[in-house]
């Protein structure tokens, strides 16, 4: 059952990124972000956390990288490692700890649970068939084969993947299986591996994900663990026939190292005893310990992963406690197609702060606002644009700037002191201390889209106040008045920089440092030190004290251009296109030819003069061309690529010595070189022409 009452302390893991590629919108959104949310908050309540993560830098895709860019497997793992570690610190990631699985402590880690588990008979061992490319002398791992998915018929699926349907396969399963090192056909070989037995976990697993997390598991995750379970377990394959990982540490095991999706979970494990020496801590209780929360934010794609294979693991081991929840999100789209490393349809993390400098705060905003939570999400920059304009810079931002400029402007920045409170005053404070226990409910639900819209409802609130009650208005004639409402609105900044740290870190940051406040889990016995809690925000009737010196105002946001959307935009463009010239088909290079064979071509550079359309043919036009040597008629298929009206003087490439033919009537003498470009539109064979594209054919 759910743990009951509060925990000692929480572990909080993020999905492993895995260091191939850096990190993207997608990856922020999914995992990153909202277990931010998370371990902040937890943090702000004064409770004990460690927030655990580190890249995964085993699996095949690693080496296959590398022989792409011809470099080394560790080449690849430290660039990417170091960009996607750079990444999360510029954008407030709160990480107590960022590791990497080709660590020291993780290979001991890992192989030293890889051996508890087969001393204590937890893994049986098979004899399969193995895909094997003779031609590289080497077995295929999963990621090395491609073929037809036998499910949904797709001829680009992987050995453990359908990309198209998401089914689940053995590279064994595929129709017409090719290798994707030589592109040969390969044959099956037998080889030894250690297999988990899935089955005999399925009576534990039905009772503690079916049963005793039937509530409170996110419908998403419970219901892709109960279709698993209800189609029946198998044994899983833990180790691989690949040279790139941890080598198996048990006898049989040369040549083998563990499976990605056995090894990388541990670095969990790994990285949090990486932490705990560092910081002088016992690890154990933050994993073995009854009384810690245990929580796994991921994606869907590693839903099986959590909540069936590593909890498998757990159990066999025994001294592990279990997850207590696993709040998956969906996947977050990009203008309406799906995210991809490979044909990079994103928008990197990295590059982003290079052309939205300080700006981490709007991207997490409008990724939160905007989370896939329970169904796949579309991320735009229009709306990117219009959350921050319209949300950040006109409520949020718009409030505290009118609040401080108005109380350096009435009272050199010191809090007034307030005369009587009004009713309007007393239901605005008292509804300020509602707002810790709203976006308290939404987060302990792992619900923080909506925690993030009732934040930005607090700052509605103070707008609305300032709006009604008119301070500007009323200092010609009630300055005791005006007093009392820039003290109340004073209060709402203050909550706003408390509430807004696990959403907005540097925007809370900078606001506290105008208010001159810090915050703190645990309040100062010290009367007007300048420290906040959460909970203070709830049980305190003042947050901010008369005579209290806040500092020089500034904006806590701008305004997003146009142009800078438009930019944005075409830089996608840009992409698609690319992605489209590299995805068509080239046409086969043609049969070898001698240099008489292309001594034989006579091309010489004409003028179109004149040019019409062929009659009842909608492809042609009769076309005048002067060629140096003559005038003469040439019929030419590109009607629908151009009208007669705009090539009348344009210069062309053309094929004199090309034996004369009658079409539709008219004796053609010559030809017109052309290619196509990206668009599949014919333009005149000019190879800086816009959107021509290497490999184009000369037709």
């Amino acid at each position: 059952m759910p743990n009951e009452g509060t925990p000692s302390r929480y572990t909080i893991t993020a999905a492993l990124p895995y260091t191939n590629g850096p990190i993207h919108i997608g990856h922020l959104a999914g995992v990153y972000v909202p277990a931010d949310i998370y371990s902040r908050y937890l943090r702000l309540q004064g409770h004990d956390v460690a927030f655990i993560c580190g890249s995964d830098e085993h699996g095949v895709a690693i080496p296959m990288k590398a022989k792409k860019e011809g470099v080394s497997p560790k080449e690849i793992i430290d660039k990417y490692h170091g960009i996607i570690k750079k990444s999360f610190l510029d954008f407030g990631i709160s990480f107590d700890n960022y590791s990497r699985t080709s660590a020291e402590v993780h290979h001991r880690t890992a192989s030293d649970f890889f051996e508890k588990l087969h001393n204590q008979g937890d893994f049986i061992e098979e004899v399969t068939e193995q895909l094997y490319d003779e031609e590289a002398n080497q077995f295929l791992a999963d990621r090395f084969v491609t073929g037809t998915c036998p499910v949904c018929g797709n001829t680009e699926a992987y050995g453990d993947q359908c990309e198209n349907c998401g089914s689940s396969l053995n590279a064994t399963d595929l129709i017409n299986p090719k290798s994707t090192i030589t592109g040969g056909v390969p044959t099956l070989k037998k080889t030894k591996h250690w297999f988990l037995p899935l089955d005999r976990y399925e009576d534990f697993l039905k009772q503690w994900i079916l049963e005793d997390h039937k509530s409170d598991w996110k419908p998403n995750v419970y219901g892709q663990c109960k279709s698993w379970i209800d189609d029946g377990l198998k044994p899983r394959a833990v180790t691989r026939d690949l040279d790139w990982g941890i080598p198996v540490p048990v006898e049989g095991g040369e040549g083998k190292v563990l499976y990605v999706w056995f090894d990388a979970p541990i670095g969990y494990i790994s990285s949090t005893k990486e932490w705990a020496e560092r910081e002088g801590k016992d690890w154990e209780p933050y994993w073995k310990d009854k009384n810690t929360k245990l929580l796994h934010f991921i994606g869907k794609d590693n839903i099986v992963f959590h909540c069936i294979i590593f909890p498998s693991m757990l159990k066999a081991h025994g001294d592990f406690v279990l997850p207590e929840n696993v709040p998956a999100n969906e996947f977050l789209n990009l203008e309406g197609n799906k995210l991809s490393t490979s044909k990079n349809w994103a928008v990197w993390l990295h590059e982003y702060l290079e052309e939205f400098p300080n700006m981490q705060d709007v991207l997490r905003y409008a990724l939160t606002a905007n989370a896939p939570e329970t169904k796949d999400n579309d991320f735009t920059w229009k709306d990117f644009q219009a959350r921050n304009n319209n949300e950040l810079v006109a409520i949020f931002g718009n409030f505290v700037n009118r609040v401080t400029v108005l109380t350096h402007k009435y009272y050199n920045g010191v809090v007034p002191d307030p005369s009587e409170l009004l009713e309007i005053d007393k239901q605005t404070l008292e509804s300020l201390r509602s707002f810790p226990k709203t976006i308290t409910d939404s987060i302990d639900r792992y619900r923080f889209r909506e925690a993030s819209q009732e934040l930005m409802n607090l700052a509605r609130l103070g707008n609305k106040y300032l709006a009604d009650e008119e301070p500007w208005k009323l200092i010609k004639t009630d300055e005791e008045r005006v007093k009392t409402i820039m003290f109340v609105a004073l209060q709402i900044a203050t909550g706003l920089a408390i509430l807004s740290e696990p959403f907005l870190p540097f925007t809370s940051a900078k606001l506290k440092s105008i208010l001159n406040v810090r915050s703190s889990p645990v309040l100062s016995e010290v009367e007007g030190a300048g420290e906040t809690s959460w909970k203070s925000v709830d049980n305190q009737d003042t947050l901010l004290p008369s005579g209290h010196q806040i500092n020089k105002s500034e904006l806590l946001f701008r305004k997003v251009e146009d142009k800078e959307i438009d930019a944005q935009l075409a830089k996608l463009e840009a992409t698609k296109k690319s992605n489209e010239q590299m995805d068509k088909e080239l046409t086969p290079q043609k049969e070898t030819i001698t240099f008489d064979d292309f001594t034989k071509l006579d091309m010489r550079v004409g003028t179109i003069v004149e040019a019409e359309k062929m009659p009842k043919a909608n492809k042609l036009l009769v076309l005048k061309v002067d060629t140096g040597l003559d005038t003469r008629t040439i019929v030419s298929g590109i009607a629908e690529s151009f009208s007669a009206e705009e090539i009348v003087g344009k210069k062309v490439t053309v094929l004199v010595n090309l034996a004369p033919r009658k079409l539709r009537g008219v004796e053609s003498e010559g030809m017109i070189l052309m290619t196509e470009n990206q668009e599949g539109k014919l333009v005149f064979l000019n190879p800086d022409e816009d959107g021509v594209g290497n490999g184009e054919s000369i037709s």
